[in-house]
């Protein structure tokens, strides 16, 4: 058994809205990543997703309205439901997830990450 110190794993890297593998249990990731500007208008079929935010400020945008996630707040998403991140200035983001959850869900661009990589 190993700690995982999440500062030092977002050290690591600097690339926005690229998801990184930080573990794994029961069939759910546990991703890491650092995000500023909007992403896109997605949702997840078969997917619950649990954004938890490390450090900043993370608006989640759906069409009925907005939440906002401070630092140490978290925000499930369930499946289905259609939504889209935003990020005034840059947030460390933690994410749980399927194994088999993209990070651009029903969508495909530039920011789709099939296999994301372990950090």
């Amino acid at each position: 058994m190993q700690k995982v110190n999440l500062l030092k794993k977002f050290e690591l890297f600097s690339e926005q809205w690229t998801p990184k593998i930080v573990g794994e249990l029961n069939g759910q990731q546990v991703k890491l990543a650092k995000v500023q500007g909007e992403f896109i208008w997605h949702c997840h079929e078969h997917e619950d997703e649990l954004f938890f935010v490390v450090k900043g400020q993370l608006r989640i945008c759906f069409r009925n309205g907005d939440v906002v996630l401070d630092e140490g707040e978290l925000c499930i998403v369930p499946r289905g439901v259609e939504h889209k991140p935003v990020a005034r200035e840059e947030v460390y983001l933690m994410m749980f997830e399927p194994c088999t959850t993209v990070n651009t869900g029903n969508q495909t661009d530039e920011r789709t990450v099939d296999a994301p990589e372990w950090l």
